[in-house]
């Protein structure tokens, strides 16, 4: 319980100290490539994400994505991408080389892929080396650079909106 409160305390002023350490200075880059933190009690498909380079005019091998899950099935898994609650010390120190491969890859544009604040994948959006962060509506707004107001279950609408956007940005 203790350690828990500890890591929890820890996880919060990361947070903080990767929003003020953030660089944006390539915030207007072109799409070249782009990432996605996806929480996956909310969506198992990872699919229809790479399916996404076609609307962004990317090619497939630029489009990553990495995801939580609360904890291992016991089954195992081939999934390298994936990072969980106990990569994190009580100090709130990740332990996970893909998932610090994947933060500190420089991304034109990351999606944060999940509906509202979630403690260990805001850590995440905030240590992203990414030069351009996007979320949903009830998200922490420090995050991120663009907030898209659509409802997190119609994937087509956020696939059209996130276009749309990075088009009128020019981006695309």
């Amino acid at each position: 319980m203790i350690f828990k409160k500890l890591k929890n305390n820890s996880l919060k002023k990361g947070l903080n100290t990767h929003l003020k350490a953030r660089d944006t200075s390539g915030i207007n880059a072109r799409v070249k490539s782009i990432g996605f933190l996806v929480d996956e009690a909310h969506d198992p498909d990872f699919e229809k994400f790479y399916d996404i380079f076609k609307d962004l005019s990317l090619q497939s091998k630029d489009i990553k994505l990495f995801s939580f899950v609360d904890s291992k099935k016991k089954l195992p898994s081939l999934q390298q991408n994936q990072v969980q609650n106990k990569d994190f010390d009580w100090k709130g120190n990740l332990h996970n080389r893909n998932a610090q491969e994947f933060l500190d890859h420089d991304f034109d544009v990351l999606v944060g892929y999940y509906p509202k604040q979630h403690q260990i994948l805001d850590v995440l959006v905030a240590s992203s080396k990414a030069k351009f962060k996007v979320g949903f509506q009830g998200a922490d707004e420090r995050l991120y650079d663009l907030l898209l107001n659509v409802p997190f279950k119609d994937f087509a609408l956020f696939k059209s909106e996130l276009k749309k956007y990075l088009e009128v940005l020019g981006k695309l």
